[in-house]
């Protein structure tokens, strides 16, 4: 079920949030690039995505494996999974930025999807205390958008079980919590991102000619 959850601007906190950007893949659709450091339209993607996420949060870290110092450059945290046997997904990412934060949540991101729309923090943390959850998950119309993701930093423990059990899907451990979905079908391109060349180039085009704000 797709929540809107709107509860008193003044609850709306966003000094209770680090924000996180998940560029810690391997990128093997993309023969291995790494995704949050590619040349769109003169810019780092990474670039775009601080740009529209920083100032949604209180603090922002980039997760990272590869290109570590390049990632540095950029002037905010630099943390990397915490098990250094393999890539592990997007929860690797998540628990290394739960257990360095030191707000109430993490938003995390993925560092390839630069359309982040400008109230995604506020329509998360909304819908989050309205529902009384422990996560909150976008939801962009046609289907979950699990790395868009806002959550409560006291289940690292619940994460770190979850992961040293050998589990890696992020929809089951969502599944153990009490998880609320937002509807962002109103910002249709949320989820478009980068695996391919192809789709590459037609991103650029569309951030060349993006206008809308939502």
């Amino acid at each position: 079920m797709l929540n809107n959850f709107m509860t008193n601007k003044q609850e709306l906190n966003i000094s209770d949030i680090t924000g996180v950007i998940l560029a810690g893949g391997q990128a093997k659709r993309m023969a291995g690039q790494d995704k949050g450091l590619l040349n769109v339209n003169g810019r780092a993607m990474i670039e775009i995505i601080i740009e529209r996420l920083s100032p949604q949060v209180n603090r922002l870290i980039i997760n990272a494996n590869r290109n570590v110092e390049q990632y540095r450059k950029f002037n905010y945290p630099v943390i990397s999974d915490d098990d250094s046997t393999g890539f592990h997904g997007p929860l690797a990412g998540m628990l290394s930025a739960l257990k360095t934060s030191t707000t109430q949540y993490i938003l995390s991101a993925p560092c390839d999807s630069p359309f982040i729309p400008a109230n995604l923090s506020t329509r998360l943390l909304s819908a989050l205390i309205g529902a009384d959850a422990d996560i909150c998950v976008v939801h962009d119309g046609n289907r979950m958008q699990p790395v868009f993701a806002l959550i409560k930093k006291e289940l690292h423990g619940s994460l770190q079980s979850f992961l040293n059990n050998g589990d890696r899907k992020i929809d089951l451990w969502y599944k153990q919590h009490h998880t609320v979905l937002v509807d962002f079908s109103d910002c249709d391109d949320i989820s478009l991102n980068i695996n391919t060349p192809d789709e590459l180039q037609k991103l650029e085009q569309k951030l060349t000619e993006y206008k809308k704000v939502c």
